[in-house]
Formats: C-alpha cells, structure tokens, sequence
C-alpha cells in the first residue's frame, strides 16, 4: 500500500496538495480506516494538466517503438507487484483476497498484455486506398486526456484508460474513485519505477464535484474517459460542453440473461454466479434472469439453491465467498431497493432479502438475493442495483423474450444461454447491447468494452479503445518515398 496517501502525483513526483482535504479509505468488511487520502481542488487539478500539457509536446512525438519498450517495462513491473495489488484492492473496496489477488489485480495485467499486442499491430499511418498514393490518413493523439475511473473494479478500469492513452501518444491526468484511490496511487508507483516520464501520467486525488468537474470542464483538456453512472456520465458530458471535448463514457448496465428450455443443464447456476460475482458490483452483470416457462418453475428452485450456496465473509478470508459492498451509502442503496423488491414491487422473495448474513455483526455484507415473478415494469427490473442481487420472470416466445432484453435504459451486455446455434445468433443479432455473450462463454482479449443507450458511448479494449484517444488527419499530396 503507497505510505504517501496524502499527496498526488504530477509531473514525475509525489508532490504535497495545494487544497487537500482530509478523507478516509474505510475498509468495507471492518468499517475501520485503512488510511486517508487528500481530496484535491481546482489548483491541483491545474497543476496536474499543466504537466500533461508541457509533456505532450514531447511524448505525442514518441515513436512506436518507444512506446512499445516502456509498455514492456510497466507490465514487468506490475507483474512484480501484482500480489501488492490484489492486497490493496481487497483492504479498500472489499474484493475477496484470492479473488482480488486473481481477478481484480489479474485484470491489470491481462489487459497491458492486449495493449502491447494491439500496439504491435497498429498503423498509425495508412493509405487512403491502393489507388490513392498521394493521400494518407495518419491517426495522431488527441491531447491531454482526463481519465476518471470507478471503485468496482479499479485496475481493469485504470489499465483499459491509462495504457491505451500511453500507446497513442496522448498524456493524462487520473482521478482514481475516492472510495478505491491507493490502488490507483500503487499504479502511479508501478508507472515511476517503470519510467514512464515526467508528466505522461499524473494523478490526483478527489471526488466528483471537485477534481472531477474541474477536469471535465478544463479548457485544456481535450477528452474525457470516464466509467461510472449514467447519471455522472451525463454531467460530465453537459460540463465538457462548453469546450467541445471528446467525452467517452462507459456507464451502467442492467443485463438480461435469456435463457430457453434448451439451455445447457448449469445455465441457471452459472447465470446466478455471474450475477453475484464481486459483490454483484458489476456493470455487465446478468441481473435479470428471463426464463423460458416451461423452465421457469425448475430454474426458480435452482436460484434459489444457488444463492443459498454463495457464502458471505470478510475479504481478507481465503476462499471462494463473496464479500461486503463498497460503503455505507452502496450498503444503503441495496438494502433500499431489496426493500422495495419486496413492500413496493411485490415480487417473490426466493432467497436472501433485507439485513445482513447470518454470523456478521458489521461491515457493509448483503445476503444473497433472488426475487421471482417480476415483470419489467418493476424497480428491481429496471434499475442498475449493483449488490447481490437477481430478479427472474418468465417468457413464453422468442420474441417476447427480446422485447423483454430490450426493454431498459440501458444496453451494456446481454447474455443467450440455449444449444440451439441458430437461434443463439439469431437472438443475438437482434438484442440491443453492445455486448452479448452466450452459452457461458466470455469475449476474447482486445474485443471493445461498451454499450448502447444510457450505458454510453465509448468501446475499451483493442484498437477500439486506441481509437476513443486518437485524432485522423487526412494528407493530400504525400510523398510515399519521403521519410
């Protein structure tokens, strides 16, 4: 864990705050102080931008293979600390410690990886066509990037903005969630013992209202990467109006799992792991399980045992358990919405339900929830809850199955589970997310990472998530012999 939580990190070095404001990092099993950070103000927030400004001159001029050598270097050193980063994500937002050590920490290095291999194969000068030698199309950065990343899942989050903005020449400022900041101040370490230079990436601390804001309106700043709620999302987009940024954002989710009578025999079980995977604090969970009826009855008992088998303990236990919520307020928010579930919507409480798990006297722990026979009309149908917590109705068609899926706000990622290709296809092409994973079976390395509707804009991930920081000029009259 970095020993100076107080301080940010721009221009190169752990500098001291100009308007720091003292918050504690609670440890969300315990409700105890893990440390505290400074939140920053509108003058650290310039500091930072102004580094990032003076640094791009240079480092938007690197060449690919410079880039390409220091990748290498930060994913040797992130390798060498990926256990410190597991710890440090399980202390700050709850992550079980083999999980967090595996998954959350995993997820740095899995995506620098794709990023090397998309860096490798990436040309950022291509001919028009074979036809047109004098015109090229020339992808160059966009500029000082603004990059605000959530508490769930802080690494995947850091790795998919910070090292795609490293490959395409941009240079960056990081505002890391202040509910999980130390993971991303342990990254800025990773980065300075890496060399990345003096300020490529900076770092400051704050909440949105602050940092946040200042960043997403600063003139100087030329995009804005941000994953978070729907609801940040669209403020920063009304606050980067006024300079005509680019805003890329990755938002919430509430995905539907579909599955037909035909789905594979573990299809219910899986479908309820994936939903309460990391405390359910995902953005692409499944948390509405559709069931074909003539399964609906059986997939109902399945759930119910399912979540009935998902334990609950403290995140710095070994084991495969699921751990407490990130705070108070995500703590409160859950248990108002299993509440509603139950007094407002009237759906079946199968497992799980209001209070915290047998054994647990504190933390921010849920029980495992499941409800049956919703329908969508129901708040626990449509919005994003992100606990532990599943909703299932039945269908009787194909159709209706679809125009149940796509019946949301949102359209981040769907799920099919049937052993029918045809129709998994079919049923695919037709479901309005940006991703859809079907029969168990997840997306590859450097696949883009984004939704339609209220979950966003933006693709991570692969020449997708270069493309979000890089501008294309079009050249007429080139010279292709001239260097």
């Amino acid at each position: 864990m970095p020993a100076n939580t107080r301080q940010f990190y721009i221009d190169g070095a752990w500098v001291d705050p100009l308007e720091g404001t003292d918050l504690d990092v609670v440890d969300p099993s315990t409700e105890e102080r893990v440390a505290t950070i400074s939140l920053g103000g509108d003058r650290d927030t310039d500091a930072a931008v102004a580094a990032a400004s003076a640094a791009f001159v240079t480092w938007s001029q690197s060449s690919k293979a410079v880039r390409l050598a220091l990748m290498q270097r930060i994913l040797e050193v992130y390798t060498a600390r990926s256990d410190e980063m597991g710890e440090t994500i399980s202390r700050e937002m709850g992550a079980p410690i083999d999980m967090s050590r595996s998954a959350q920490s995993g997820s740095g290095s899995s995506h620098i990886k794709a990023f090397i291999r998309t860096l490798e194969g990436y040309a950022f000068e291509r001919e028009l066509r074979p036809d047109t030698p004098r015109d090229r199309i020339l992808h160059e950065p966009i500029g000082v990037c603004a990059l605000i990343t959530p508490w769930n899942w802080p690494m995947n989050q850091v790795a998919l903005k910070v090292l795609p903005a490293i490959a395409t020449g941009c240079t960056m400022v990081l505002k890391p969630s202040e509910l999980s900041p130390l993971s991303g101040m342990l990254f800025a370490d990773i980065l300075h013992e890496a060399g990345v230079p003096a300020g490529v990436f900076n770092l400051v601390n704050g909440d949105g209202p602050g940092v946040g804001t200042r960043l997403s309106g600063h003139p100087d700043v030329a995009m804005v990467s941000f994953t978070g709620s729907s609801r940040a999302g669209i403020a920063i987009s009304k606050n980067a109006a006024d300079t005509l940024k680019r805003v890329s954002l990755e938002l919430g989710g509430k995905g539907a799992n579909i599955v037909f009578a035909d789905a594979p025999e573990d299809a219910v079980a899986n479908g309820v792991a994936r939903c309460f995977n990391n405390t359910g604090q995902s953005c692409n969970a499944p948390t509405r399980m559709l069931v074909e009826r003539s399964r609906y009855a059986a997939a109902v008992e399945e759930a119910r045992e399912a979540a009935e088998r998902t334990a609950v303990d403290l995140a710095a236990k070994s084991g495969r358990h699921i751990g407490p919520l990130v705070s108070r307020a995500q703590f409160d928010k859950v248990q108002g919405l299993i509440n509603e579930g139950i007094d407002r919507d009237g759906a079946r409480l199968v497992a799980g339900g209001p209070g915290l798990p047998d054994g647990l006297e504190r933390g921010f722990f849920v029980r495992p929830t499941v409800f049956a026979d919703c329908d969508n009309a129901m708040t626990i149908m449509r919005e994003e809850i992100f606990g532990p917590v599943l909703s299932m109705m039945p269908f009787d068609t194909e159709e209706e199955a679809i125009a149940i899926a796509n019946d949301t706000d949102y359209g981040l990622t769907n799920y099919v589970q049937t052993t029918d290709p045809e129709k998994a296809n079919r049923v695919a092409r037709r479901l309005r997310s940006g991703m859809v994973d079907m029969n168990g079976m997840a997306r590859s390395a450097g696949s883009p990472f984004g939704g339609y509707k209220r979950s966003g804009n933006g693709r991570e991930g692969g020449e997708w998530g270069f493309e979000e920081f890089l501008e294309v000029k079009a050249v007429g009259g080139w010279e292709p012999d001239a260097a």
